[in-house]
């Protein structure tokens, strides 16, 4: 594949990605992380500015580059995230959902997705001035 197209791919496989990863925040099923961090892995491959707009972003830049730098969660994110996403899943059970295969996933889904943010390294905070 020549490199213009192969680029040009990749940076619109990024965008596809980094799309699915802001919806992601939205929706409790689908999982913010994978994408954005694909999306990065992306824009590094095919484009500078890209990757440099995805990690200095204000809203979750941070977040990317704390992720790939191995730096960890910290602890009030990760509990908010857990929080959030229960609550999610938990409304979306009560009240979106009758198939109790549907039930099943999605308590599966939460359950892996706990595990993972807990798994996440610890971060300390610097503490406010």
């Amino acid at each position: 594949m020549r490199t213009t197209a192969k680029r040009r791919l990749l940076i619109v496989a990024g965008t596809l990605c980094t799309g699915l990863g802001i919806i992601g925040i939205f929706v409790p099923i689908l999982p913010t992380t994978p994408f954005l961090l694909l999306a990065a892995a992306c824009y590094m491959r095919s484009s500078e500015r890209f990757y440099r707009w995805l990690t200095s972003n204000r809203v979750f830049g941070a977040y990317v580059r704390n992720y790939i730098e191995g730096r960890g969660m910290p602890l009030r994110i990760k509990v908010f995230t857990i929080l959030l996403l229960w609550l999610a899943i938990g409304l979306s059970i009560t009240f979106a959902v009758e198939s109790l295969v549907i039930r099943i996933v999605l308590v599966s889904i939460a359950v892996g997705v706990t595990v993972h943010i807990v798994l996440i390294r610890k971060r300390v905070e610097a503490p406010e001035k």
